[in-house]
């Protein structure tokens, strides 16, 4: 159910409000351009910066308009457990499919701390749980050991991983549960990720060129590696191309 390029959905604004005609312009896009799954209130959509009320509605709105066409992830981490609770149950209200929960930022807990967290999670709303470690970003690392004992628990069905360090993928693998899911969340890493045996990957890259992203996303769970690598490799020299020309630009 979750694979293939899945989009970490931005979140617009217009007059300092949701503006909701261009969200559901968005949703309708990726339904029409191959994205296989969409996360709503992820933190490529500002999900620190939304009050509650706003962070319930960008879940609502995805999940009214994907029709249950492709699955929605819902971002509902938070550095407070209380709030992760509170955000998740929210989210299996509006019917969200799973719940993406990155780890707790700037607490910095420690390993212990972390398993306590996601635990209390799990055990308080029955919902599809995938775990988000993305460290640069938070100051905290969800160390292997850490994953294994998680992925024990009824509710935590895979991880995002975006640490860039693909071993991580070679050790876990041969330690979870066999039907754990994993997915990239490094953009600059996820073919190679999914060639190791990830299961897709939540893109920011697939906000401007889903299309693009699902098809390489195809290729490589088909096998068809080379295929792969050869739309990754034209399409980042069209960005750099296009980089150089608005640079100039600016210079000029």
């Amino acid at each position: 159910m979750f694979k293939g390029s899945i989009v970490a959905l931005i979140t617009p604004f217009k007059s300092n409000k949701l503006d909701e005609d261009s969200y559901i312009s968005i949703i309708h896009h990726h339904l029409n351009n191959g994205t296989s799954g969409l996360v709503p209130a992820g933190t490529t959509g500002e999900s620190p910066t939304l009050n509650h009320e706003e962070h319930h509605r960008v879940i609502e709105l995805c999940v009214q308009e994907s029709k249950g066409k492709i699955p929605v992830i819902a971002g509902t981490g938070a550095n407070s457990t209380k709030e992760a609770v509170f955000l998740t149950q929210s989210a299996k209200e509006a019917g969200a499919d799973a719940c993406l929960l990155v780890t707790p930022y700037y607490n910095k807990p420690n390993q212990k701390g972390l398993f306590e967290h996601y635990k209390a999670i799990n055990d308080a709303v029955d919902i599809p749980q995938i775990l988000y470690n993305v460290p640069s970003r938070t100051s905290c690392d969800l160390e292997n050991e850490t994953v294994i004992s998680l992925s024990q628990l009824s509710n935590i069905i895979g991880i995002k991983d975006a640490t860039g360090e693909l071993g991580r993928i070679d050790f876990l693998k041969e330690k979870v549960k066999n039907d754990f899911i994993f997915i990239s969340g490094d953009d600059l890493s996820f073919l190679e990720y999914i060639g190791r045996g990830g299961h897709g990957v939540i893109s920011v890259t697939a906000n401007v060129k889903p299309d693009l992203m699902h098809n390489i996303c195809h290729s490589i769970l088909n096998g068809d590696i080379e295929k792969s690598k050869a739309m990754m490799i034209n399409n980042i020299q069209y960005a750099k191309n296009i980089f150089t020309l608005w640079t100039e630009s600016e210079l000029n």
